[in-house]
């Protein structure tokens, strides 16, 4: 299972956006500062995911997405394409507190894809007295209007 998520992670990046390798070593200040800029404002984003999920609020937690019918979710029951899609399979999949439980995230990876992309890998942790969930991630951030939202997500 361990190597079909790693696979899937990887077609995931290659569908969603193109990857160009940064080959180049960054030395100046400046990109450190953007770059720990960027990973500040997407553990920002993912903070008050972590908030709106524990409060069973599902959309607060959407909002971390990018509303858009270009959005890609790929998880247990495969690809979603859409906002709303997304939000309606949380909804079924978490109808109830005893079914979303506590929410914990741990970031692993934030690395920058290019311009104003990044890949967050990580793991989630999901407490309930239902039975607690674990699983791995892997999101792709992209900065929108200003604002840092997840376009494509792969959960296993």
């Amino acid at each position: 299972m361990k190597y079909v998520c790693i696979i899937l992670i990887s077609a995931l990046c290659l569908s969603c956006i193109s990857i160009k390798a940064d080959v180049t070593t960054e030395t100046s200040e400046v990109h450190q500062s953007d770059k720990n800029t960027a990973e500040a404002g997407i553990r920002l984003v993912m903070e008050a995911q972590e908030l709106a999920w524990n409060k069973h609020d599902l959309e607060g937690f959407m909002e971390g997405y990018w509303k858009s019918e270009q959005l890609k979710f790929y998880g247990a029951n495969g690809l979603t394409l859409g906002w709303n899609k997304t939000l309606e399979n949380y909804k079924k999949g978490y109808p109830t507190q005893a079914e979303s439980g506590t929410l914990n995230f741990i970031i692993n990876d934030i690395s920058k894809i290019e311009n104003d992309s990044y890949w967050v890998m990580g793991e989630y942790h999901l407490k309930r007295s239902v039975g607690d969930a674990n699983g791995v991630f892997m999101i792709i951030f992209k900065k929108i209007n200003g604002q840092w939202k997840i376009v494509a997500d792969m959960s296993c």
